[in-house]
């Protein structure tokens, strides 16, 4: 029973360090954004509080796609959940959008092309609403790819 107990924590511990850090890493972006766009004056003039933003969503994203998308889709391969994989392939295809959005977005800023202030702020207000939405598939995402399976892995007393 021990060994069990052992065997799940260190299959599913990891996951869910992994999962925590995620979700720090968010909040540093949610807090980024909101440095952003609480100054008065326009955010391409404030090129230090943009370039941190951007660096924290590209860290973010990069995050999502290349570590815990795939430990949720591993883990619940793991317990056959064909339900939760369904939805991940439901899910993964609009996140892949925002994705790119929030990349196009980093990439414009590191060529330079952050200058327009009205332009910048209407791709800001889009941005904040594109990641709201990915916030929430992501919580979804973990909800049934992680948090479903946790009864299943902890062993019996």
């Amino acid at each position: 029973m021990l060994e069990s107990c052992q065997n799940a924590q260190e299959r599913w511990g990891g996951v869910h360090l992994l999962i925590d850090r995620w979700l720090q890493e968010r909040q540093e972006l949610v807090h980024a954004y909101a440095a952003i766009n609480s100054s008065p004056q326009a955010p391409s003039a404030n090129a230090e509080t943009l370039q941190k933003f951007c660096e924290i969503l590209v860290d973010y994203v990069s995050a999502g796609h290349f570590e815990v998308y795939e430990q949720l889709t591993n883990e619940a391969k793991a317990f056959g959940d064909e339900r939760g994989l369904e939805l991940a392939k439901q899910i993964y295809p609009r996140i892949e959008v925002i994705t790119e959005v929030a990349l196009a977005f980093n990439d414009r800023c590191d060529n330079g092309d952050c200058h327009d202030s009205g332009s910048l702020i209407d791709e800001l207000v889009r941005l904040g609403q594109l990641l709201h939405e990915r916030f929430e598939l992501e919580d979804c995402l973990i909800e049934v790819l992680h948090n479903a399976h946790q009864e299943q892995a902890a062993p019996a007393l």
